[in-house]
């Protein structure tokens, strides 16, 4: 698959190439001419995934964020759509009032940060950290609460980080500033989430 989030996410859950899903990227023709694109999602995936799969078995599933699952399709368990969401406002949640129970825990759900290629990097690292930290809550709330056999999300502050401040930490980087206030924002992000994966690891029995 080609290294961008739409088809990339969707040839790994289905194990059908680009060509097979007739997904190439966000914007896809939406027939032979270059005129008509539309923007993609879950409606264009025809293939199963992996979760419906196990459904069909009987096996229960937690997905939380994997592009692209806007809008959201019946799942034999629990899923939050992915950032591709228009918001929380959506019905970004199967089933339906799974959306009440999201929001009574961490309020505002956020499927991504809204206007990260900003120049405001304090903000911006503040708003990726609040991001992380309601989605690793919801996991973990639905991991205690649900019966699961299969669990997978897709955090994407690991993504917006990169776009926001690797030329802090990047050396090379043409705009790069040495001992700037940023400089370990992305090694200090990966530490926080590396101990947010280690909770989550609490609820992996030895199978």
């Amino acid at each position: 698959a080609p290294p961008i989030t739409v088809p990339a996410w969707m040839c790994m859950m289905t194990s059908r190439d680009p060509g097979e899903l007739g997904l190439y990227g966000f914007r896809n023709r939406s027939d032979y001419s270059y005129n008509k694109l539309a923007i993609a999602n879950s409606g264009n995936i025809q293939e199963d995934t992996i979760w419906d799969i196990l459904g069909r078995r009987g096996k229960e599933s937690i997905v939380i964020g994997v592009p692209p699952t806007y809008p959201v399709k019946p799942v034999r368990g629990s899923l939050i759509s992915c950032f591709l969401t228009p918001g929380s406002q959506s019905e970004f949640t199967y089933p339906n009032a799974l959306r009440s129970e999201v929001r009574k825990l961490v309020g505002d759900y956020m499927v991504d940060v809204k206007g990260f290629r900003t120049e405001k990097k304090q903000w911006l690292l503040s708003q990726i950290y609040e991001m992380t930290s309601k989605r690793f809550a919801v996991a973990k709330h639905l991991l205690k609460t649900r019966p699961w056999d299969f669990f997978m999300m897709v955090e994407m502050g690991v993504d917006r980080i990169h776009h926001g401040f690797w030329q802090f930490m990047d050396r090379d980087h043409v705009l790069y500033e040495a001992s700037n206030v940023f400089e370990n924002a992305i090694r200090d992000y990966y530490r926080y989430v590396d101990s947010l994966i280690g909770e989550l690891l609490d609820f992996v029995d030895e199978d």
